[in-house]
């Protein structure tokens, strides 16, 4: 197999499963050509555009019995997934290249991991300290809430869906309930940013290696669906404790590696 075919497949498999899992895919995917000293095609925006085409094709298959009842039926839903997604859609418009050229640091990396970490876990304990009395609808003002976490998920580090869950914690829903809406909730968002750089692309066009994006682009669709399952499945029985001490692990490693640069 072509070295860099590789590459875009292990890529695409990260994409895929970070975007889903509370984990932070921008950190990893920032991160693992960091590590490995990985240049070329595989870490341009190009490649990256095909990622998070992957992933929102993800989205659209697993929950497409969903999308179809919230625009034919579910009119309450449509609208609070629409009010839900204006914070993040005016944060990327106004900071995407703030964020895109200056909080990529490994250290902010560091800092976000541990911090949004520590406050998933603090979601878990007031939790637990409410009892299991969960909310059995979506409020708007639920939907705010987790809207304006899910545009602070621009910061490299935090990731969507963990602070998006958190947020859905706090306001009382139940971890799945949570992660459901913060699938649902993403998707337009995913699809605004895909549609977003696309354009950028098809603006500035370059030499693609359609072997390359295809691989990525495959790969990341893949392990995207397989990480929702896993995740709406794992959600129903445990906390999120194992990706904050994941959370915490991968935080020192990258420490330990920048110190000794």
């Amino acid at each position: 197999m072509n070295l860099e075919i590789f590459k875009a497949i292990i890529l695409g498999i990260v994409q895929g499963l970070t975007e889903f899992l509370p984990i932070s895919s921008t950190a990893h995917l920032i991160l693992l050509p960091w590590f490995f000293q990985w240049h070329g095609e595989v870490n341009t925006l190009t490649f990256d555009v095909a990622l998070h085409g992957g992933t929102l094709l993800s989205l659209l298959i697993f929950f497409y019995k969903d999308w179809i009842n919230i625009f034919l039926r579910d009119r309450r839903m449509l609208f609070l997934i629409s009010v839900g997604t204006i914070p993040a859609g005016l944060a990327g418009l106004l900071l995407n290249d703030f964020v895109a050229n200056d909080l990529r640091s490994p250290l902010i990396i560091v800092f976000s991991l541990i911090f949004f970490g520590i406050l998933m876990l603090i979601a878990e304990k007031y939790v637990k300290s409410k009892g299991l009395v969960y909310k059995e609808k979506i409020s708007l003002t639920d939907s705010l809430f987790i809207g304006v976490a899910q545009a602070i998920a621009l910061i490299p580090g935090v990731s969507r869906s963990g602070i998006t869950i958190t947020a859905g914690l706090f306001r009382n829903l139940s971890r799945h309930d949570a992660a459901r809406f913060s699938f649902l909730l993403s998707t337009p968002a995913i699809c605004g940013a895909f549609i977003l750089e696309s354009s950028k692309i098809m603006n500035t066009p370059d030499n693609y290696s359609f072997d390359l994006l295809t691989a990525g682009f495959i790969s990341a669709a893949l392990s995207g669906y397989i990480a929702i399952k896993f995740l709406l499945n794992f959600l129903k029985k445990y906390p999120l404790n194992i990706f904050v001490y994941y959370r915490f692990a991968l935080a020192v490693i990258i420490l330990a590696v920048w110190l000794k640069q």
